[in-house]
């Protein structure tokens, strides 16, 4: 059976930009939802193009409110209303008004009361919403509830006009404030004509003792004295006089408040605006206890990297103060590995998350290798490591570190040299598999029975830490260091 996507491509007439706009409209649907205490669908037209006319409607969307019970007890996205089957609707998308004068019917053992808006996008009708709500709760509204009803008039008269949503909303990113979080309304000049109970809280947290009706809302939030952080570019009675979409935080000593302005537009005249209120002070606390701690936590890594330098440049001044070559190598060999597990700290003093871009790791742990080799070496890297957390980044920083170090010493040719590695990731498993062309393997080689402090380095941290495998395998003329893990 088709989906929805596919039935709409197939079905309706509707344009890339008709389809961002109902995008933009459905962004704003809970929000109608609950102003108008009912179950709103979105039907579109079922049509070959706009100079045909539809034979019927298919519901792309369905949103019930939080404000009120639903009066569907199931979806009713992807049914389909044939010509005819819905004359209001219909009678919408033909005149292209608001249908208010319908009857209760009885669905089930409800009186649903149901009127359609049409949705005016480019001069054409796009699509119709249909209205459902209990019409036993309207018999006698409260006066929140009368006035919820009145602004979900006035913005259905927006849809129908072309003008809600509002172009290049600017708060879409974050989830908006919504009508049950508190809701004022505000006449042309941003008077308070009606202050709901959450409202009216959210302002008494604020400072603000009185009443809400009547006063200025700008006043009102320069006279509970908000902090230097909220802006001061413009004045409050200038940012809340409701004639442009806005969105703005306010914050003293009691919290942090969020407004969204939403003007009301009759026409092209500018009759009001609805602001919705939200005290986000917990939600903005927890918010910059996350980035201290995530600048905290960057700040050990840069000091972890910085302790582990200072360490790798003492075992190296020991080193040179060492005149036996054995130990001295071990020492160098300390260096090396310390040297990579800074790295990789390094990286994440300078990252957002717990997550390292390995393959700049590798490029430099590759850097360094070759560096203190006195030989022309042929390097090749096939594939890419990607993205690794640091729980499984210093265990590989310091396998990859012993196995290119391994075949630079002991692995490759008196001339010619090659060093290839190749990465694979598929399906969470990652493959790393280091080649060399150099003298391989004794024939008898044993991990168990090897004195190679650098291969039992390899072995324990690739089985303990990187919970993996690894083989050392002689292929034709090449030596392969193949390495397996979970990523």
């Amino acid at each position: 059976m088709p989906s929805i996507e596919e039935r709409i491509t197939q079905q309706s007439a509707l344009t890339p930009a008709d389809r961002a706009r109902l995008m933009e409209l459905l962004a704003e649907w809970q929000l109608l939802s609950d102003l108008s205490f009912a179950d709103l669908i979105l039907w579109v037209p079922k049509r070959k193009d706009y100079l045909t006319w539809p034979d019927g409607h298919i519901a792309i969307a369905h949103i019930r409110p939080t404000t009120a019970a639903t009066v569907f007890a199931h979806d009713v996205i992807g049914e389909e209303l044939a010509w005819g089957e819905n004359q209001r609707i219909d009678q919408t998308l033909s005149t292209g008004e608001i249908n208010r004068d319908s009857e209760p019917e009885l669905v089930g053992e409800i009186w649903i009361k149901e009127e359609s808006i049409p949705v005016l996008f480019d001069d054409r009708i796009i699509a119709v919403i249909s209205r459902h709500r209990n019409s036993e709760l309207m018999r006698s509204p409260s006066r929140l509830e009368l006035n919820y009803r009145e602004i979900a008039h006035r913005i259905y008269r927006m849809v129908s006009e072309g003008t809600f949503p509002i172009q290049n909303s600017i708060y879409r990113a974050e989830s908006a404030p919504r009508v049950g979080d508190g809701l004022l309304r505000l006449d042309s000049a941003g008077q308070i004509l009606y202050a709901s109970p959450n409202a009216r809280s959210a302002f008494n947290r604020a400072g603000w003792s009185g009443e809400l009706e009547n006063f200025n809302l700008g006043e009102i939030i320069e006279s509970v004295k908000p902090s230097a952080t909220t802006p001061t570019d413009e004045s409050w009675r200038s940012i809340m006089n409701g004639k442009h979409l806005r969105r703005e935080e306010f914050e003293n000593e009691a919290g942090i408040f969020d407004l969204l302005v939403i003007p009301l537009i009759e026409s092209t005249d500018q009759i009001g605006a609805i602001v919705l209120v939200h005290n986000v002070t917990e939600l903005r606390r927890r918010d910059r206890a996350l980035v201290t701690k995530d600048v905290t936590i960057r700040e050990i890594h840069h000091r972890v990297k910085n302790n582990l330098q200072t360490v790798s440049a003492l075992l190296r001044l020991q080193s040179r103060r060492v005149d036996d070559p054995t130990a001295k190598t071990a020492l160098e060999e300390a260096v090396r590995r310390v040297a990579s597990i800074a790295l990789v700290h390094e990286t994440l003093s300078t990252s957002s998350t717990e997550t390292v871009a390995f393959d700049e790791i590798f490029d430099r742990i590759l850097h360094n290798a070759i560096e203190l080799s006195n030989r022309k070496i042929k390097v090749a890297k096939v594939g890419t490591f990607g993205i690794f957390d640091a729980q499984i980044a210093t265990p590989l920083a310091l396998v990859i570190t012993e196995l290119i170090h391994n075949a630079l010493e002991h692995g490759l040719g008196d001339q010619g040299d090659e060093l290839r590695v190749e990465v694979s990731r598929l399906d969470g498993n990652c493959t790393v598999k280091v080649v060399d062309n150099g003298i391989g393997l004794p024939a008898d080689f044993e991990w168990s029975a090897s004195s190679n402090l650098g291969l039992q380095i390899v072995r324990t941290l690739t089985e303990n830490e990187l919970k993996g495998e690894i083989t050392l395998n002689r292929v034709g003329d090449e030596t392969q260091a193949l390495l397996k893990f979970k990523s």
